[in-house]
């Protein structure tokens, strides 16, 4: 398995969308669209794919 002990990969974890803006710095308009996409809590893989760190509006 890779490496993988215990079959869980990083990706798989879940974030608290609160702690997830904090710590790759996203603007308060970022962190309230990923809270309505996904709620409080989300996998870190689809945190990943969905944020969104530079706006040019």
């Amino acid at each position: 398995m890779g490496g993988a002990g215990l079959g869980l990969r990083m990706a798989d974890e879940l974030w608290n969308v609160f702690d997830f803006s904090r710590r790759y710095r996203l603007p308060v308009r970022e962190q309230n669209r990923l809270l309505m996409l996904f709620g409080p809590v989300a996998r870190a893989e689809d945190l990943l794919a969905n944020a969104r760190r530079n706006q040019s509006i």
